[in-house]
């Protein structure tokens, strides 16, 4: 009975994208074909990563933990999409929406906290170059990575441990592809303003925290490269516009969601679905393009597979 009084509903309907059947077929090839890129593409840089000894710094340690992020965070809602897309049943249980939620906030969380980290890997990079090797150390970088898993972590339990409590008696239907915290919360058989004003403020204060931070440490690192030489300057830029781009693409969307959490459900699904697929196809083009290390390592490993099959 205990049970019953908790949750009375056993699953959440997900209308998913759209209702036209022309489209879901046509989304359906599109998202099928971005998945398998996601995974692709993070996976290479992983394995390149792993692979290559001259990528075991700290830059492509930290960056291959962005990869896993990236790709567990698409993982997380769109398969589940794309089989809504072909399927009549469009639900999730009660139990794997809670822990959908969960999951994409620990993801959130731990990425905001991964950038930070990078741009701190950046920052002594450029401006304490002579120390950076001493300071940078094999064990700073596992507590950064841990550190970043940590805030996640505390995140999501931050906003889960009050989810968990509702009780969900009425309506069922949430306007998305995945269980969206602030949706899901409105559907609670109670007053829930001050648990939706809770998400909101806990939310912002993690991304204004950490866009401040970035924000700060690359204009000193900009203006730092300014004063290095040409050649040097050059290739930190490079570097840099990568990690900006990737700053601008998490965060632009992510803050645009919160600000209007619980309205503009259109415009709200349409960044969900930048935030959690587009996001992580588009950081390993990306760091893969636009990074000569990379390029190179990607080729030599091919080269030596090539060579081994011959």
């Amino acid at each position: 009975m205990e049970k019953k009084n908790h949750s009375m509903v056993s699953e959440f309907i997900l209308l998913g994208l759209t209702d036209f059947c022309e489209l879901q077929i046509c989304f359906f090839l599109f998202f099928s074909i971005i998945y398998i890129a996601i995974v692709l593409g993070n996976l290479i840089i992983i394995l390149v990563v792993k692979l290559d000894p001259h990528l075991h710094s700290p830059m492509y340690f930290l960056l291959a933990n962005l990869s896993f992020i990236d790709m567990s965070l698409a993982s997380l809602a769109t398969p589940k999409m794309i089989c809504a897309l072909i399927s009549e049943y469009k639900a999730i249980s009660y139990e794997g929406c809670m822990a959908q939620m969960f999951f994409l906030y620990l993801l959130g969380g731990s990425e905001m906290m991964l950038l930070v980290a990078m741009a701190v890997d950046r920052f002594i990079a450029i401006c304490k170059p002579l120390h950076y090797k001493t300071i940078m150390s094999h064990h700073v970088c596992i507590g950064l990575a841990f550190l970043s898993w940590t805030t996640g972590f505390v995140y999501t339990m931050s906003q889960m441990v009050f989810t968990v409590t509702l009780p969900f008696c009425g309506p069922n239907v949430v306007d998305s592809f995945f269980c969206d915290l602030p949706q899901v919360i409105r559907l609670a058989c109670t007053d829930t303003y001050i648990l939706e004003v809770l998400v909101i403020a806990l939310s912002g204060l993690l991304s204004l925290f950490c866009f401040i931070f970035l924000f700060i440490s690359y204009s000193i690192i900009l203006i730092t490269v300014r004063h290095c030489s040409s050649s040097g300057s050059s290739k930190a830029l490079s570097t840099l516009s990568a990690h900006i781009t990737v700053v601008v693409l998490f965060f632009g969307p992510y803050i645009f969601i919160y600000i209007w959490p619980f309205n503009r459900v259109s415009i709200d699904k349409i960044l969900s679905v930048f935030y959690t697929i587009f996001t992580p196809l588009l950081n390993p083009i990306i760091y893969t393009f636009r990074n000569k290390d990379m390029r190179k390592a990607i080729r030599k490993i091919k080269t030596k597979n090539i060579k081994s099959k011959m």
